[in-house]
């Protein structure tokens, strides 16, 4: 079967360069310490009052890995001692209390993730009293569309962990595997067999799961395009019913962890590319619909579904088919995003925990949106989660003329269009087939913020807000 996604390397390689993955907009380096407690409190005050209140999303944050991973940028601590959990978690019990008074009781919570760090760090037993502090301050929906999933390593979880998973109420999980080839495994300090892998696998489905993902990673050092099709073949065969091609951005400067890898050991770009091209191959073979920006489900998989309805959504989560909900972050470096306001946990551990040991929401920066950030964020939206830009629509909601407010915008995208990566139609603006590989190209024409400094560097590493190359 031949991938619907046309594949030009010479073109992909042109627009490769670092952009943010745009799980916010505007993204977490522009946030604030000017934006403290009373701006959060007015904010929640607002989402409150909405005749009809939105929905509630949790993110709950855990920190900890058992081994550094060489490649990761995401916010962790690496340790081995498993008391730090227990110390955590009363901690964290302290912002669930502090926080939940904010918002009123009748808003129901739709969707739960924990990620990481490993969230496994923690037993099953402490993940499962955690859910139970959250239902016991929170008003958890029964619908059948809710979602509480969780971010596992599958090194360091056995079958019966997924049992106890499941009978806490979680119903997705997340799989990091990146690559089987032991030379690469190896290179970034992740042995990880195939066994161990698919046994995990097969019990989230035993245990009534009802989707699990799994996290791959191209342009890692020692791949090789038979290696990797090789880790592809095992996947696919295991057929999860999403998957995260990601491609792996070489950082070594804003990630400690990246200064063990030998940059010698890194796959040139063409052989990148050609890495990227066998997964979309292999993928859309095996019947994978691409939902963009390195995402793949199955057909019948709420994501694809999400898409299809028009209903798909981007947060700090990554795609959720949980549109209007206001998302709460609970834990070190945790981002909210209620109403138009966005809002960041203490990034180091010792900041969190004075925080909460003096009684204090932990707040270390955050943004009220201004009209033009609203604006723009729906415009990233749509092109993130639909491919499209509606001219018409944003003109009807916003009062614009999209060709005059966006005229900067436009002339950044005119030469995307002569490359023929989007084009310009009646009331609206679509990436082609080939710009569906480089949404986030397109999106940062429409981004003014890239135009000036980050408030730091190491802002970047936030959650949601990474930096990545575009392939």
């Amino acid at each position: 079967m031949k991938s619907d996604l046309p594949f030009d390397s010479a073109l992909l390689r042109r627009y490769d360069r670092p952009g943010p993955r745009y799980t916010s907009y505007p993204t977490a380096p522009q946030f604030s310490e000017d934006f403290g407690e009373a701006q959060l409190r007015e904010a929640v005050q607002l989402s409150n009052g909405d005749p009809i209140p939105r929905r509630l999303s949790l993110y709950v944050h855990v920190p900890f890995c058992m081994s550094p991973c060489f490649y990761c940028g995401c916010n962790r601590i690496i340790t081995r001692d498993l008391a730090r959990g227990e110390v955590y978690l009363a901690r964290l019990y302290r912002e669930i209390e502090l926080t939940s008074a904010l918002f009123d009781r009748d808003r129901e919570v739709i969707q739960l993730h924990f990620g990481g760090g490993t969230p496994n760090f923690l037993s099953p037993a402490q993940l499962a009293e955690a859910v139970d502090v959250l239902r016991g301050h929170f008003r958890f929906s029964t619908a059948d569309n809710r979602d509480l999933s969780i971010e596992l390593d599958p090194r360091f979880l056995k079958p019966d962990d997924v049992r106890q998973l499941a009978a806490a109420g979680f119903n997705r999980a997340s799989l990091g595997v990146q690559d089987f080839d032991p030379a690469v495994q190896e290179a970034v300090n992740r042995i990880q067999s195939v066994d161990e892998t698919l046994t995990v696998i097969e019990a989230c489905r035993t245990h009534g799961l009802r989707s699990v993902n799994v996290d791959l990673i191209y342009g890692l050092p020692k791949q090789s395009l038979e290696g990797f099709a090789r880790t592809l073949d095992t996947i696919i065969a295991a057929r999860p019913n999403r998957l995260a091609i990601y491609g792996y951005a070489h950082l070594p400067a804003m990630f400690k962890a990246q200064r063990q890898l030998n940059a010698e050991d890194l796959p040139s770009p063409e052989l990148k590319l050609q890495l990227l091209s066998l997964a979309i191959e292999k993928l859309t073979a095996a019947g994978y619909v691409y939902i963009g920006m390195d995402h793949f489900a199955l057909p019948d998989d709420d994501l694809a579904l999400a898409q299809q309805r028009g209903s798909l959504h981007r947060n700090f989560m990554g795609y959720t088919t949980h549109a209007d909900t206001d998302l709460i972050g609970i834990g070190v470096s945790a981002i909210s995003h209620i109403g138009d306001s966005f809002s960041q946990n203490p990034r180091d551990l010792p900041s969190w925990q004075i925080a909460l040991d003096q009684g204090r929401l932990p707040l270390f920066r955050g943004m009220r949106l201004s009209e033009d950030d609203v604006l723009r964020a729906d415009l990233i939206q749509q092109l993130m989660c639909r491919s499209e830009i509606s001219i018409d629509g944003l003109e009807r909601r916003y009062a614009i003329d999209f060709e005059a407010y966006f005229a900067d915008a436009l002339a950044q995208l005119q030469p995307l269009k002569e490359d023929g990566l989007v084009r310009f139609e009646p009331g609206r603006i679509v990436a082609t087939r080939q710009g569906r590989l480089l949404l986030r190209n397109i999106a940062m024409c429409f981004d003014p913020y890239l135009q000036i400094p980050a408030t730091s560097t190491a802002a970047a590493a936030a959650p949601g807000a990474r930096f990545s190359r575009a392939i």
